[in-house]
């Protein structure tokens, strides 16, 4: 199964190389955001309509070291995070997306 993660570049840049990666939010609320392919666009509008540009990880969920959790959201919709690290391995595939302020607020 593939879900997705959508990174800062900065943040995504700091683990290059590395085994894993570890964001902010793992270390501030304990688990990785992640959604499926169906929900990106709302996520992207609601999440991250203040950045220029964004990173977005195709995650295979076969090869995941750390537990996946399917979990609630206020907008009733069901959302898979990562509890712990994202091995670089399941990554199968950085797509650079340029967002348009304007259009993301509208």
């Amino acid at each position: 199964m593939l879900i997705y993660h959508v990174a800062l570049p900065d943040e995504w840049e700091k683990f290059k190389g590395r085994p894993s990666y570890q964001p902010e939010s793992l270390a501030l609320e304990g688990f990785i955001h992640c959604s499926y392919e169906n929900q990106l666009e709302g996520v992207l509008k609601r999440y991250f309509s203040e950045h220029d540009r964004v990173l977005i990880l195709t995650i295979e969920t076969n090869t995941l070291l750390s537990k996946l959790v399917e979990e609630p959201s206020t907008n009733n919709e069901t959302f898979p995070h990562i509890y712990g690290r994202l091995n670089q391995n399941c990554v199968i595939s950085v797509e650079e997306r340029h967002l348009n302020r304007n259009a993301a607020a509208n």
